[in-house]
């Protein structure tokens, strides 16, 4: 367990908060590259959350242009993670669980700050 929190809940917001953090990325990638463009990072991350954006085609408004979509996908991973995922928890307030991943990611860069400033 990490801070309380049992293994299977961490493992399954790992999984859904690199697929948002990726859907993020493609989002961000395509503000500055086209979507055909060769670029190593961006083909992954297009080729990767094709299939997750063509899943969430059903709930996507039309209206959306296409390089919002991504956006809009990773915002439902966002929602699980920060209502739902508590509420499964047995949490009575939403929004209780502070997301393990980003907390692992924090620790470490704050670690990494602390022995080049020493």
């Amino acid at each position: 367990m990490i801070s309380g929190i049992p293994i299977w809940v961490v493992v399954i917001d790992y999984v859904l908060g690199v697929v948002m953090w990726t859907l993020l990325g493609r989002f961000g990638m395509r503000i500055f590259l086209p979507e055909e463009s060769k670029f190593f990072f961006s083909r992954f991350f297009i080729r990767v959350t094709d299939p997750l954006i063509r899943l969430f085609e059903p709930v996507t408004p039309a209206f959306m242009v296409a390089p919002l979509v991504p956006l809009y996908v990773a915002w439902f991973f966002f929602i699980v993670r920060f209502y739902l995922m508590p509420w499964l928890l047995g949490y009575s307030v939403m929004g209780m669980l502070s997301f393990p991943l980003e907390s692992e990611l924090a620790r470490g860069v704050a670690h990494l700050i602390g022995l080049i400033l020493k």
